[in-house]
């Protein structure tokens, strides 16, 4: 007889991977000038978060879906406003990489999250310099170089905007730790964005003025409500389901269920994008680095 909460379990977490590759195929074809051809990331990004937190306060403020908790200017000003931006760096470097490099690169590149996670943690006082962790990590950082070395359509543009955003991500994380557990907060995704994505939007806000607003004004730039909402509710959806695989088996099974969704993705970037060619090198390097 099948269990079926062990049933439940492999649901949400193909859920979840299905969802994880589905939006990041979803963004690289919306911001590709190959095809969608919307160039614009940062425009992306604040049409994520301001869907995401049109949503977060329907639930919260009028569905009573989730109750807020209790926020001061003082728990806001330290702990939600740097988190947001951090956050909304890391997606804004993220998607700008979709510009420059192949989706099957960027998942390789990934691979060097745990070492930013593990250098911000030093840094910030969480954790400390050991000497086995270490060699882990020179490990990585040697696959996540041979995967560059054997990357046909290397871009040192894409690649510098994708380790930057994954460096902003491992201090936003950091930082979701040390603040919010010091502050004594508990947030569930939806009181999360609730918070976040706001603060997110009005970051985001500044450079898309100064570098996006004006090549919308002139230049021909496609809009289609259908695409684009589409679009943030899979982006949406994506940080619920990541709740729901946490909340039920744990943030070591959703790392583990990340290894093998970035191979899927690899493989099935390949037959999507024709241009995301991947050679022998490229694979013995990710591999080391997993």
């Amino acid at each position: 007889m099948i269990n079926k909460n062990l049933l439940l379990t492999y649901l949400y977490l193909l859920i979840y991977i299905l969802l994880s590759s589905g939006v990041i195929l979803y963004n690289k074809w919306v911001l590709s000038p190959k095809y969608f051809n919307f160039p614009l990331p940062i425009t992306l990004t604040m049409i994520h978060m301001g869907f995401s937190g049109a949503v977060a306060f329907l639930l919260v403020r009028v569905f009573k879906v989730a109750s807020p908790v209790k926020m001061t200017f003082e728990i806001y000003a330290t702990c939600v406003i740097p988190i947001s931006a951090f956050f909304a760096s890391s997606l804004w470097f993220g998607n700008t990489a979709y510009l420059h490099i192949s989706v099957a690169f960027i998942q390789m590149l990934k691979a060097l999250m745990p070492v930013a996670t593990f250098l911000m943690a030093v840094l910030c006082g969480t954790d400390k310099l050991r000497c086995d962790v270490f060699l882990n990590m020179v490990l990585v950082s040697v696959g996540v170089v041979i995967s560059s070395y054997g990357e046909i359509h290397f871009n040192i543009i894409g690649t510098v905007y994708q380790v930057t955003g994954i460096f902003a991500e491992a201090l936003r994380l950091v930082l979701t730790q040390v603040l919010l557990q010091k502050k004594g907060l508990t947030l569930n995704p939806i009181t999360s964005l609730y918070y976040i994505a706001p603060c997110s939007f009005v970051f985001l806000f500044v450079p898309w003025y100064l570098l996006e607003k004006p090549e919308m004004e002139v230049s021909q730039i496609q809009f289609n409500f259908w695409i684009f909402f589409s679009n943030a509710l899979c982006a949406l959806a994506l940080n619920f389901s990541i709740f729901l695989v946490i909340g039920r088996t744990g943030a070591v099974t959703i790392r583990v269920a990340g290894v093998l969704k970035d191979w899927i993705l690899i493989a099935l970037s390949t037959v999507i994008f024709p241009e995301s060619t991947i050679t022998g090198l490229n694979i013995v390097g990710y591999a080391i680095g997993n």
